[in-house]
């Protein structure tokens, strides 16, 4: 018989606000604080604010716009490279109680922990060994961090979610049994993970509101309603869950791809959005030659403005053979733009791009027209780009396109994650 596991979900309060406070030597339970890009229009989304602004009753993911006027703050701009480096400062606390093999990196700033091998070890039960590791993160970075333990790992992140708020340690405990005794009727059920608000609803519509409705609901009308996610959702209702951080380290999925996306800071008409296409194609060629991979097919995705009330294109592309040549895509994907795009002066409003069906460049193969000269002498040249990327900075070595007006390259190329990296 399996082990019964005990898993542990750590998560560091209100991180990238901690951070900034914590270097400006301040209380990011007392002090008011936005992480935003002030250079951004109002309309900005705020990445992080402070516990002290969250008593006030200001949601974490407002726009800076919906901050009342009425409340003093101060405005940190994004400094994504640093959060990054704090935070792997703080996974090397993890490895000082855990082994890599039993850590699950689920975001920057959360992670679940396999302890069922560790307590007898320590001598400490989980709740025990949870406060160490917290104790830990506080003495090293001065932030705080919050623990859910459970019997698996949905039990562990719905324990975290909605049982450690109410505990004063800040550390929240959850077994089946305690579980459907405490949180049965808890509302709404967006606060359960992986309930969003488009699934909510639709479950609201059926007059089913609490995790007790969904178990004692018609499994049949779950899955006409949800399809396989019903499977899911039925298990979590019981707060049951079978895939462990093994399971999670052993996945392989079956495709791969490699994507793109920005969302552009003013309405684009089609010359400058095939421009900003072209760019995205040719960094996702670069990407390819950096990790070995050649790609097959291309998916590219356009969303308008609003006020258009446009559906958004989408269209692919299948190439002759598996490749990574900026030579080759690039002009398909300007056929593409061109096939796909409701108008010449559409107001695109969001791009993505998706170089699907990746495999290693082992599996390349050429066709009669493809000149096996040309295509090492352009792949020497990715490299040696790359390589003065690395070495300089991704600004280090531009094309003549990123130059261009409506281009967007460098700007993308100072970011993480569409954010300042603050380097």
């Amino acid at each position: 018989m399996a082990k019964e596991r005990i898993y542990a979900c750590i998560d560091l309060k209100s991180f990238y606000a901690s951070v900034e406070c914590v270097d400006r030597e301040l209380d990011p339970m007392t002090t008011n604080l936005v992480v935003a890009d002030a250079e951004r229009t109002e309309k900005t989304i705020c990445l992080a604010i402070t516990p002290a602004m969250k008593k006030l009753g200001i949601p974490n993911r407002c726009r800076v716009f919906q901050i009342p006027k009425s409340v003093p703050y101060i405005m940190a701009p994004p400094r994504m490279q640093h959060y990054i480096d704090v935070s792997a400062d703080i996974y090397a606390i993890y490895l000082k109680y855990i082994a890599k093999e039993d850590i699950h990196v689920y975001s920057i700033d959360e992670v679940f922990l396999d302890v069922t091998n560790y307590l007898s070890m320590y001598g400490m039960d989980a709740r025990e060994l949870a406060d160490c590791i917290m104790q830990d993160i506080y003495q090293t970075t001065k932030i705080t961090a919050t623990c859910g333990i459970g019997s698996n790992l949905y039990l562990a992140k719905i324990a975290l979610d909605i049982t450690a708020k109410h505990s004063k340690d800040h550390i929240g405990i959850l077994d089946e049994e305690s579980y459907r005794k405490t949180l049965w009727d808890h509302r709404p059920l967006r606060d359960f993970w992986r309930v969003g608000p488009g699934i909510a609803s639709r479950l609201e519509r059926a007059g089913i509101y609490t995790m007790r409705d969904v178990a004692q609901a018609s499994e049949e009308m779950l899955y006409h309603m949800l399809g396989i996610d019903a499977e899911l959702l039925i298990d979590h209702a019981w707060g049951r869950e079978s895939t462990t951080i093994a399971d999670i380290k052993g996945y392989r999925p079956t495709t791969n791809c490699l994507t793109s996306g920005q969302v552009l800071g003013c309405e684009y008409d089609f010359e400058k959005t095939k421009l900003v296409v072209k760019e995205m194609a040719d960094e996702l060629c670069l990407d390819l030659v950096d990790k070995g991979l050649v790609t097959k097919s291309i998916t590219l995705y356009l969303s308008y403005a609003n006020r258009l009330n446009l559906e958004p294109s989408r269209g692919t592309v299948s190439l002759q053979t598996h490749t990574s040549s900026a030579r080759v895509i690039l002009p398909q994907v300007e056929q593409l733009c061109d096939r796909i795009i409701k108008s010449r002066k559409a107001a695109v409003h969001k791009i993505n791009l998706t170089f699907n069906n990746v495999v290693e460049e082992a599996y390349m193969q050429y066709d009669l027209f493809t000149d096996p000269k040309m295509r090492e002498k352009e792949r020497s040249m990715q490299k040696a780009m790359l390589d003065i990327k690395k070495k300089f900075g991704k600004n280090a070595i531009l094309k003549g396109m990123d130059l261009q007006e409506g281009a967007t390259a460098i700007e993308r190329n100072r970011q993480i994650g569409g954010h300042r990296s603050g380097e």
